[in-house]
């Protein structure tokens, strides 16, 4: 058949596939009309749900599916009937289409509509009658009484949903019948509020069912019952008045008080007594169950929680000095309590983006718990005041909207992220403002004329408006775009390092001579302290500038105290330190100023010394807080440090405090020892001589190198030094916390066991490990116990260990990481049955028969020795063990009296031998293998099921035993037991003798299959698991359970959690289009996934039934097989799915352990079999097993656009919707935006909503919250989280990115990881649980494995030591576990202001230490993560993290930790956030500061002089100065950490293995690269901004990035950068002086070279086929185009280099950014001021006449440039003239440059001397005028400039471009770099370089 009639025929098959079943060809069902109304139409729950039943009897009658569609055109008709909602047009003109087709197709004639309601009531009845609903309800209640763990449960489910169903469509029916009709027969009324009243389960509801009776297990719980009886109306309410509605199905509680009071929204009030609920019923059951008769709340658990949820606002009022709204808080009662709790959390819910001001909300909690006091007073129902007006009562829109409407003004005019942030206030500001006493005077109800609620006029109208604007200044801190935020914020730690440099350098320059000359000398570091004190306080008043108008006036005074009194103390301690010198220096002077200056000096440093260790104590800092009244105290803390509401306690334990101290001491006594020894003593002898020489003759117009003591080449060499003095000590930094983190990790037992035969060796004390940590604590599993006892220890273990253990391989199984035959091996019995001892893994037994067998066979020794030799492998002892009981134990089972009596017979004369032991003597052991055999011919029989044959041939086989071991193993003597042998052989010689057998039952049929299996597998499965996946992971797990962590509690007292995850539009499942699709190359992502993982392919096609071998095409065929397809690539890659599925195990491992622990120890103590214990068949189907999880466990993604992407019906809304009916528990939160218009306007409304999946496999909205406005004014991730946050439950919340993964044996220690909050972590209890990550997007690519170790490092052993012992972890994102309550009445989980809280995860981790909280770190437990794969991903990210860091450092958030940290904390925070990114950055600017030193060295004619001194002098140190290698390459040592990473988790050899083969990756080059794009992400950020956040896309990168696309992004952070690294290095090698010739420039110059080549071409050599000759042709081709298009309006920079050019000039928008960037492109000058007075042709002529002739040169060149480039539109008439003038230039260039070289002096080395002095002079010139775009665009000049940029451009890409297309001519560099990009998937055996040349095998797909 040919492919296109193939493809026909597959076409044709799923039409009529989809025709048939109603699905697509993804196995979705197809949505009929149902599903499409739009959200215009408020009430479209009940369209939909019509129309959905209208979808479903379409079949069964046509005519009703008629009616209910008119019925539902109606409703909508009604709801608007002007169709002006959006959508709401075309969906009526759809329906109306239907309505009309059912007309033409189903009926003839006319129509008797005067029938309708006849024809539906009788439909009704047909209904009920056709689905038997009598009887559903009957069995389904027969089911339920049976018990909830029987077997059933599957069935019962299935009866549920199938009634659930049905009811669900009658109660529609009814619905319309009584909207059509009130005249319903008696009959048929009674029968449907009968079946109506049956319905109430089917009522919406999210965890806990309130409004409706349900048969949900959770209702049934004591603790829930007694949180909802908690809630009840009780007395001290007043009535609430005859209009209020409530259910009849629930009573009122005193929510409902609260709703009616203030205006709440039904929905959130829903919604937050859920929450309530949830809370306290957890807390309760941490307290005790209590009595189920009765159940009543105690005192404690509403204690814990009112205080847990109402913490922030006691502490705000007392920081505010405030009276509280309760009198005392021990006379509030249990009712009262709850009722400020129920207040509180109502307000929070319906906050909308004012949850990001979390002291806001404490205001008008305070304010609004009032009223509510003062109405109970009355004990009369009314609504506040605060939230009434002539419209209604409404919270949303009297408390919320007015905050809302001024931060959106406020946000709304920061110019989309580009307007300064000191020109807008963000949520910061306004939370602010209510740290001071001052917010009272926005009084309450809110006083709106208040400057609080003053908008910003918007800045387009601002700019026509001269003069001042209105505009309301920033509160307490604002964010300018400087560097000098750096010492801003960290002073202390600038402070510190320039006073011991300015140390050291005395000592050095004193030649270590401690006299009073250096005494006199180092006293001169008390103004160094002063002066920059005074720095300090210049840099307050200047940082404040733009807040003082609204700043407290205190804070503005203390600003102006600090800068008078420094200013003050550093003109007297200068002016005393100078008198004092001058006294010194005078002869018999009596120094009394000297002395005086001492004793100033002394003073001070000894109070400052004093307070600083005084503050380390705790019991110090709370005795200074209790002297907080007494005025001096508080004068003097307050000049010290501005108190504000956050930043108060930033203390630790004293313990923690010596060791983070001890830490630092070792770090700084490195840094300076090396700063000492090999920076500054060095230079000092170097430097007395540049100071001394003089007549120096320079090669240059020297214009500032007069009589200064030559001060620019001192400069030029301690430049480079003094930049690695400040960046080495984080080299030090690193290598202590690498070590000291691997001595943690060894100390946490990390790594014991990183092999499988460590896994194998271990495995017995396993289940012994896992019940001390994982298990609940069971009584009576004491140490010291008897030899039986300790075997039945074990054996219960072993019982308690294998269910969960086999469930871990079941799940890796489904996942497809193990086969079926491994799963089988690997499964561990349930050790329930008779046998005295534990029965293990077949994979630990297997083969060890056949090597004992052998062993015995051919033994000649003792039984002792044999023994000893069986036994020095424990597992072969223990298979030898097993067999010789699991015989006896089936034999004895199966046979008869005779049959027994032979067989205890046997047993009993072999344990006689035993005891003589003469076993080698009664036994004949070489006749053992025979034995073997017919025991396994037996077992064989045995297995199967039973039938006559086989019954015979079982016979046959026991009498073919009886005979080998009667006639060929005995040995002894049988005439001591002569009457059983007699009896034996006579019932054998008539043929009797086990004629009759009993069958083996199913659970002895267990023990008979695993004796066959120990009998018959003859191979080794040392190494099964065969995948490494499945290996890594079960070594992890296996070795966690030594580790040390919390005891588990019950899941019933376990701390209930949820996991968060943020989506937007990222890949939800892969559609089989996009597995298909083809790249260039030939290559789709399914062949791909197929090559990386056979093994798991394999193991797939398994699973679903499909031989390996079989086509494709043949998988297309089945949808359920293409959805599984689906599920099994999306799995792989970094979906959301995967991260539902990871995260859903927690469920899974909850309902698991609930089941498990049903019964209680005492049970299973008293058990004789474990039966019930160990099965955990239908586990996942207990009702109490599933609301317990539910209970304890919420998973809510929150999908930004989901009601976006429902209504464009995207395919990702269909996948979200398959994850919620594939995921029962998995919720779904989305904004939803509605669309009507109002007398003549659109008007939009924003609905935060909460879906779940119904039983039609359809959305079902749980609760709708309409918000104050788009709650997207801020960064879009953080406000996506806090729209959803209020559908979160439990105590804490686990914050989930939606491209991670967990893992079923990881979820089972969750339990354990809660119990941290409630552990020993320091001062205070943890408030963020942070959690070890694995990045599993290692071995796609070397870069990825690069990026994957990189990070790895980071989150093991990196943040091992931030959180102990530097107590500075912050929140990094992804898996830590929040303490939820903590956060929420704390402002949440992130910070939404726009641009500085782009990195937004981290400032929760600030905002948490600020407010007291604590971050620990833990790594018993791990969470999957990926990672980004290809280069451009990773630049992409990187550059998104650097430009994060770079806002960070003008955040308030750093800048009060750097405050407030003491001072060894803050040196911890600065080099571990953005004192990391700065370093980075010195690093690189040490390199320029060195290469440019040079240069001026060279260029100057300096540094040939001082060496040719030198050499005559003999001075060998200055030769050294001039040449040092500046140790920036230091770089190497950053991957210490990496190094011992490996070692301490892997093994010192394959440690050293994997990072061999690393820099063989060239990891070095990429590295290196990485350095370059955080230094120039994190540089431009903090001058320029522009920082954003990047989608760098999570796909599979196989594809070749063209040449034009790495040009775009690399240009400005590498190219250019490594072009001018190039050319300082030619202008040394040309120009410099160098004694030791081409090996000392060699050596001096490599590291930069290596540096400037990767930035160069790093893109190029990670690029796939980036040297394949075809690709560089075609990339050639689309770069030129890119080159030379135009561009124009709605150009985008991808299509055209000028649209393009214009997108890298945005970021410079502010005057101080183009004076920045001038400044910066100064040093492009330099190049010609020094080259021309090098040229031939000056001779020695060093006047500025030189230097003016180059310009005039440069001048020319430009002109002559004009004229090539003169515009072709302008030249059209005049084309003749044009092109002869242009060849006249050229000649008369040519030729003057011919006769110049003649003539005069003029080199032909002088003309490249001459363009490398013009290139960097015209990019300078180039830089500026790009800077100062509008200038230039007046004065007509932009186009000149854009066609000498896009000269620049062309040049630049031509110097890239050459080389790689030299090396392409050669093929095997292509094969070469293939190798080395895909060396990991190449050990998986992918075979790349196939793929990429386009042979692609699967071609049927």
């Amino acid at each position: 058949m040919s492919r296109a009639e193939e493809l026909w025929e597959r076409l044709v098959r799923a039409a009529l596939r989809r025709e048939r079943t109603g699905e697509d060809a993804f196995g979705r069902p197809v949505g009929g009309i149902a599903g499409n109304v739009p959200s215009a139409l408020a009430k479209n729950r009940d369209i939909d749900e019509i129309l959905r039943v209208a979808d479903e009897i379409q079949d069964d009658d046509p005519t009703v599916s008629r009616i209910l569609c008119e019925h539902a055109y109606s409703l909508s008709q009604n709801l608007d009937p002007n169709s002006e909602g959006r959508g709401v047009l075309q969906f009526k003109t759809g329906l109306m289409s239907v309505i009309k087709q059912k007309l033409a197709k189903r009926e003839v004639g006319t129509i008797d509509r005067s029938q309708d309601i006849a024809r539906l009531q009788e439909f009704y009845r047909s209904y009920r009658e056709k689905h038997n609903v009598d009887k559903l309800q009957e069995e389904e209640m027969k089911l339920r009484e049976s018990g909830a763990f029987s077997r059933n449960l599957g069935e019962l489910e299935r009866k549920t949903v199938k009634r659930r169903r049905v009811f669900a469509t009658l109660k529609v029916l009814g619905t319309v019948l009584e909207q059509l009709s009130e005249e319903i027969p008696d009959e048929l009324k009674r029968v449907m509020e009968s079946d109506s009243a049956s319905t109430e389960d089917l009522i919406a509801y999210n965890i806990i069912p309130l409004d409706a009776p349900s048969t949900n297990a959770i209702v049934s719980f004591p603790e829930v019952q007694a949180a909802v009886s908690a809630l009840k109306y009780f007395i001290g309410l007043p009535e609430l008045p005859g209009g209020y509605f409530i259910s009849s199905t629930r009573d009122a509680n005193m929510l409902d008080f609260l709703q009616y009071t203030f205006g709440f929204q039904k929905d959130n009030v829903a919604n937050q007594r859920e929450h309530i609920i949830h809370l306290l019923a957890n807390e309760q059951s941490r307290l005790g169950i209590p009595d189920e008769n009765e159940p009543k709340l105690d005192e404690a658990a509403v204690q814990k929680v009112f205080l847990k949820s109402l913490e922030n606002y006691i502490k705000w009022r007392e920081y505010l000095c405030v009276q509280p709204v309760w009198s005392s808080l021990e006379a509030v009662s249990k009712e009262k309590k709850l009722l400020y709790v129920s207040l509180y959390y109502l307000i929070w819910g319906e906050s909308s983006n004012i949850r990001f001001l979390p002291e806001c909300l404490c205001y008008i909690f305070h304010h609004m718990a009032r009223e509510m006091d003062e109405i109970l007073r009355q004990q009369v129902a009314q609504t506040a005041n605060s939230c009434t007006s002539e419209n209604g009562v409404s919270f949303l829109d009297h408390v919320i909207l007015p905050l809302y409407e001024v931060v959106a003004a406020e946000a709304a005019n920061n110019d989309n992220g580009k307007a300064p942030h000191s020109s807008w206030r963000n949520y910061d500001d306004f939370n602010e403002y209510f740290w001071s006493l001052h917010c009272f005077d926005l009084s309450w109800p809110w006083r709106r004329s208040s400057s609080f609620f003053q908008k910003p006029q918007p800045r387009s109208k601002k700019m026509l408006i001269t003069g001042g604007s209105k505009h309301q200044g920033k509160t307490s801190f604002v964010e300018h775009r400087t560097f000098f935020h750096l010492y801003h914020s960290f002073h202390r730690l600038w402070i510190f390092l320039i006073m011991m440099f300015q140390g050291l350098a005395i000592i050095a320059f004193n030649d270590e001579n401690f006299n009073a000359k250096t005494l006199r000398e180092l006293l001169s570091l008390g103004p160094t302290f002063v002066v920059m004190k005074f720095l300090e306080s210049v840099l307050d008043i200047f940082m404040m500038y733009g807040a003082y108008s609204t700043t407290r006036s205190l804070a503005v005074s203390r600003i102006f105290l600090r800068f008078l009194w420094f200013s003050l103390t550093s003109v007297f301690i200068t002016f005393l330190y100078i008198k004092a010198l001058q006294e010194e220096s005078k002869r018999n002077s009596n120094s009394v100023v000297f002395r005086l200056y001492v004793i100033i000096i002394g003073i001070y440093a000894g109070v400052q010394v004093f307070i600083s260790f005084l503050m380390r104590i705790p019991a110090c800092h709370r005795l200074t807080n209790q002297c907080d009244h007494w005025p001096f105290i508080r004068f003097v803390k307050w000049m010290r440090q501005e108190r504000h509401y956050v930043g108060r306690g930033m203390y630790e334990r004293s313990s923690d405090f010596i060791k983070y101290m001890l830490f630092w001491l070792v770090v700084l006594s490195g840094k300076f020892s090396f700063a000492y020894f090999l920076l500054i003593k060095p230079l000092v002898d170097p430097t007395r001589d540049i100071v001394k020489e003089d007549n120096i003759i320079y090669s240059w117009h020297d214009l500032v190198s007069k009589n200064n003591h030559n001060a620019l080449t001192v400069v030029s060499v301690w430049a480079p030094v003094f930049a690695i003095y400040l960046l080495d000590i984080y080299i030090f930094y690193t290598l202590v916390s690498a070590v000291c983190g691997f001595l943690l990790g060894a100390r946490d037992r990390l790594g014991e066991i990183r092999s499988l035969d460590a896994l194998h060796k271990l495995f017995e004390e396993f289940p012994g490990a896992f019940m001390d940590t994982l298990h609940v604590p069971l009584p009576n599993r004491s140490s010291h116990q008897s030899s039986v006892q300790v075997v039945e220890k074990n054996k219960v273990d072993a019982a308690r260990f294998s269910p969960f253990w086999n469930e871990i391989m079941r799940n890796l199984r489904e996942e497809d990481y193990i086969t079926n035959f491994e799963m089988e091996l690997l499964l561990m019995p349930r050790n329930s049955g008779d046998l005295p001892l534990v029965q293990w893994p077949l994979f630990l037994l297997a083969s060890k028969i056949f090597l004992a067998r052998d062993i015995a066979v051919e033994s000649k020794d003792t039984q002792d020795e044999l023994w000893d030799r069986i036994s020095r492998d424990d597992y072969m002892m223990y298979a030898v063990q097993e067999c010789y009981y699991a015989i006896k134990l089936i034999l004895t089972e199966v046979l008869d009296d005779t049959g027994r009596m032979w067989v205890e017979r046997i047993y009993d004369d072999i344990n006689d031998s035993i005891t003589r032991r003469s076993i080698p003597v009664d036994f004949r052991l070489n006749k053992l293998a025979l034995v073997v055999s017919r025991v396994t011919a037996l077992m064989g029989i045995l297995k199967e099921t039973e039938t006559p044959e086989l019954e015979r041939g079982a016979v046959r086989a026991v009498q073919d035993l009886y005979d080998v071991v009667r006639l060929d193993v005995l040995s002894l003597n049988m005439r001591e037991n002569y009457d059983t042998w007699n009896l034996l052989s006579k019932a054998r010689d008539e043929g009797h003798l086990f004629e009759k057998l009993k069958w083996p039952n199913t659970d002895l049929r267990v023990q008979v299959k695993r004796l066959y299996s120990l009998l018959t597998i003859k191979d080794s499965a040392s190494s099964i698991p065969k995948n490494l996946e499945a290996r890594r992971r079960l070594e992890f797990f296996t070795n966690s359970l030594f580790m040390k962590m919390p005891r588990a509690k019950p899941v019933r007292e376990m701390l209930s959690f949820s996991v968060f995850t943020p989506y937007y539009s990222e890949v939800v499942l892969y559609s089989m289009a996009e597995l298909l699709k083809k790249n260039e190359d030939g290559i789709s992502i399914l062949f791909y996934l197929q090559k990386i993982y056979p093994d798991e392919w394999k193991n797939f096609l398994a699973r679903i039934g499909r031989d390996e071998n079989a086509l494709e095409n043949e998988l297309y065929d089945s949808p359920a097989d293409i959805l599984e397809l689906r599920f099994w690539a999306s799995y792989r890659g970094q979906t959301l799915s995967r991260t539902v599925r990871g995260m859903m195990y927690y469920r899974k491992a909850l309902m698991l352990q609930t089941y498990l622990e049903r019964i209680t120890a005492g049970d299973l103590e008293a058990a004789t079999s474990f039966d019930e214990v160990t099965d955990t068949r239908g586990f996942d189907l207990s009702p109490e097993a599933r609301a317990q999880a539910d209970l304890k466990f919420t998973y809510v993604v929150t999908c930004q656009i989901y009601g976006k992407q429902k209504e464009e019906q995207k395919p990702e809304a269909a996948d979200i919707a398959l994850l919620m009916q594939r995921n029962e528990a998995l919720r779904v939160a989305y904004i939803d935006v509605v669309e009507t218009l109002r007398d003549g306007r659109v008007n939009t409304e924003y609905y935060s909503k909460l879906v779940k999946a119904d039983i039609n496999g359809k959305d079902k909205e749980i609760y709708s919250l309409k918000l104050p406005g788009n709650p997207k004014i801020g960064e879009g991730k953080p406000e996506n989280q806090n729209h959803a946050i209020i559908f979160t439950r439990g105590n804490a919340v686990q914050t989930i990115d939606m491209n991670q993964d967990n893992y079923f044996e990881e979820a089972l220690k969750m339990r354990n990881v809660l119990e941290e909050f409630h552990s020993d972590h320091g001062l205070r209890p943890p408030t963020i649980l942070g959690i070890r990550e694995h990045v599993f997007t290692g071995s796609v690519s070397s870069l990825a494995s690069f990026m994957s170790n990189q990070e790895t490092s980071f989150v093991t052993l990196g943040q091992r030591v931030l959180a102990n012992p530097l107590k500075v972890r912050m929140h990094y994102g992804h898996p830590d576990v929040f303490d939820r309550v903590f956060h929420i009445t704390r402002g949440g989980i992130s910070k939404a202001s726009r641009v500085i809280n782009i990195s937004e995860d981290i400032y929760a981790g600030f905002n948490s230490t600020l407010r007291q909280g604590n971050i620990t770190h833990h790594e018993y437990i791990q969470v999957g993560k990926g990672r980004d794969v290809g280069l451009n991903q990773i630049a992409l990210f990187e550059g998104k993290v650097s430009g994060g860091n770079g806002e960070q450092v003008l955040s308030r958030d750093v800048y009060r930790l750097g405050q407030l940290f003491d001072f060894f904390r803050m040196m911890s925070f600065y080099f571990t956030t953005v004192g990391y990114y700065f370093c980075t950055m010195l690093t690189v600017l040490t390199v320029y500061a060195f290469l440019y030193g040079k240069m001026y060295l060279a260029l100057s004619g300096v540094g040939e002089t001082i060496g040719e001194r030198a050499k005559i002098t003999k001075n060998t140190a200055l030769s050294a100065a001039l040449n040092t290698q500046f140790l920036f390459q230091i770089g190497i040592f950053t991957a210490v950490p990496m190094i011992l990473g490996f070692i301490l988790e892997q093994g010192f050899l394959r440690a050293i293995v994997s990072f061999v083969t690393m820099q063989f990756q060239l990891c070095s080059v990429f590295f290196t690269f990485s350095l370059g794009t955080r230094t120039h992400y994190f540089g431009r950020t903090i001058l320029h901004g522009g920082a954003r956040y990047q989608a760098t896309g999570r796909g599979f990168v196989v594809r070749h990035i063209k040449f034009s696309e790495n040009y775009r992004l690399y240009s400005r952070s590498h190219f250019v950068k490594g072009l001018e690294v190039v050319l300082l290095l030619i202008v040394y090698l040309a120009y410099g002086y160098n004694e030791g010739g081409a090996l000392s420039y060699i050596l001096l110059s490599i590291s930069s070279w290596f540096m400037a080549l990767s930035w160069l071409f790093a893109p190029y050599l990670f690029n796939p086929s980036g040297f394949e000759w075809q690709k560089v042709v075609e990339d050639f081709r689309d770069w030129t185009n890119w080159l030379l298009y135009r561009g124009g309006i709605g150009v985008k920079g991808e299509e055209s280099w000028e649209a393009w050019w214009e997108e890298e000039l945005a970021h410079i928008r502010s005057f101080g950014s183009r004076i920045a960037e001038t400044i910066l492109s100064l040093r492009f000058f330099i190049f010609q001021y020094g080259i021309v007075y090098k040229l031939d042709v000056k001779g020695t002529d060093t006047s500025l006449t030189v230097y003016a002739f180059s310009w005039i040169v440069l001048a020319g060149l430009i002109i002559l440039f004009k004229v090539f480039t003169f515009s072709q539109k302008i030249s059209v008439n005049f084309q003749l003239l044009l092109r002869f003038v242009q060849g006249l230039s050229l000649l008369l260039a040519l030729a003057g440059l011919v006769v110049a070289v003649i003539l005069t002096d003029l080199s032909v080395a002088d003309i490249f001397a001459a363009m490398l002095a013009f290139i960097p002079t015209g990019w300078g010139i180039l830089s500026i005028a790009a800077a100062w775009k509008p200038v230039m665009k007046r004065l007509g000049l932009w186009k000149s400039i854009r066609s000498i940029a896009r000269l620049y451009d062309a040049g630049m890409g031509m110097l890239i471009f050459v080389p790689i297309a030299f090396f392409s001519w050669f093929p095997f560099v292509s094969t070469f770099q293939t190798r080395l990009m895909f060396n990991q998937a190449f050990s998986r055996g992918l075979e790349i370089s196939l793929i990429l040349a386009g042979n692609n095998p699967n071609t049927g797909i």
